[in-house]
């Protein structure tokens, strides 16, 4: 526990705006009575997170979204802060989905949500606890458009907020952070340099943007895949190359897909890809790169090589090495996104609950957008944290902003 507490220490020193939040909450009590039901990533950051709500007057247990993030000497110390945590590292399916089943068992007021597996399984096998859910927050892309398509189904029975689409959550935590610890994790599981490599991109949305920039500052070739023209548009005249994943497979050194959807590796990429071919993902689910069809190809399996790396040899010799069994990356096989990324995710996730909390039986089922005042707020601590100071309008200049009566 100790070890736990000392991570957990050290997050907080470069998380102080949301240290800042959770002495507010401690005085205010904005969730006193409440119980929340959570499932993140059981890290050192998501424990300061969590002490915030705490303080606030929440119950909380907490589940892991995903097993292989899940850093147990800061589960085990998360119990000084009165938190049920259900959480281990590396469990398999079934005693993930338990997990997520025993957090639940506490009869949530409000829930959150990376990845919207906890949601889901409220509403598909947990529907007794539904009429108890007041609202809900969601952290990541992947989950909100899964939280969406529920919406347009009439399916989703409670507010979301999306905690995920807010500006400060894409800038910083999804193209600064992502791209950073992406490419930390890949060299820390690889120890391979990525100067002068040709580097795949699957998606160019915030992360994509983000991981192909690192890659490039690194001396990387880095080429970009897209679904979305305007994307591709905007990857091409910043300077990338821009092509299908069918003639990406043949050039590609290391591969990362960031695109919140199924197959984008498969197994006709898989077939025509270089000895030596790094494969990564930095979408939320493991279902990015095609690993049974990887299983498929593969005639020798060599787990471990490297931490978090398993080597697929092929009929003909070829090695393909497989980071993190396809699961994020970054989370896996280095540890996420640095604290001072996710004091600014965190922070607004725990205004957002607040929020939830105040707005109580007044919002409608469906995704919401996080209001405006939480983003500019977590900004402007942010700043003030960093000793920094902006601008401010003038009066005059307030007018002429205000006014269509002024000309050129």
């Amino acid at each position: 526990m100790e070890l736990g507490e000392r991570r957990i220490s050290w997050a907080a020193r470069a998380m102080p705006v949301l240290t800042a939040i959770g002495a507010r909450f401690d005085e205010d009590k904005p969730l006193d009575g409440l119980r929340i039901a959570a499932c993140l990533h059981v890290t050192a950051e998501t424990a300061v997170l969590m002490g915030a709500l705490r303080a606030g007057g929440a119950r909380i247990a907490l589940a892991a979204s995903n097993p292989l993030s899940t850093q147990d000497d800061v589960a085990e110390a998360l119990g000084a802060y009165d938190i049920s945590v259900f959480a281990r590292a590396g469990v398999d399916r079934g005693t993930y989905y338990r997990h997520i089943h025993e957090a639940l068992d506490i009869s949530p007021d409000i829930v959150l949500d990376d990845g919207c597996d906890l949601v889901n399984i409220l509403h598909t096998e947990r529907t007794d606890l539904l009429s108890q859910v007041s609202g809900g927050t969601e952290a990541t892309t992947t989950g909100v458009i899964r939280l969406r398509q529920m919406t347009s189904e009439g399916a989703l029975k409670f507010p979301v907020v999306a905690v995920n689409d807010t500006r400060t959550k894409r800038m910083f935590d999804n193209r600064y952070g992502t791209g950073q610890s992406t490419l930390d994790g890949i060299m820390r599981a690889t120890n391979t340099m990525l100067a002068g490599k040709t580097v795949v991109v699957a998606g160019f949305g915030y992360c994509g943007r983000g991981v192909a920039e690192r890659a490039k500052g690194l001396g990387a070739r880095v080429v970009v895949t897209e679904i979305d023209p305007v994307k591709a548009l905007d990857a091409a005249l910043q300077g990338y190359a821009v092509m299908g994943m069918g003639p990406a497979a043949e050039i590609g050194d290391v591969f990362i897909t960031v695109t919140g959807n199924r197959d984008v590796i498969r197994g006709e990429h898989l077939a025509v890809m270089k000895d030596g071919a790094i494969l990564a993902n930095a979408g939320h689910f493991d279902v990015e790169i095609d690993v049974r069809a990887l299983d498929e190809l593969g005639v020798e399996v060599h787990r471990g090589v490297r931490p978090s790396t398993d080597e697929y040899v092929l009929a003909d010799g070829r090695r393909l090495l497989l980071l993190a069994e396809g699961r994020l990356v970054n989370l896996t096989a280095a540890e996420g996104h640095p604290a001072a990324v996710m004091d600014l995710s965190f922070s607004a996730q725990a205004l957002a609950v607040a929020w939830l909390a105040r707005e109580r039986g007044t919002l409608v089922p469906g995704v919401h957008d996080v209001p405006g005042e939480i983003d500019v707020e977590v900004a402007r601590l942010k700043l003030a944290a960093n000793g920094m100071e902006i601008d401010t309008l003038t009066a005059d200049q307030e007018e002429y902003l205000h006014s269509w009566r002024y000309g050129s």
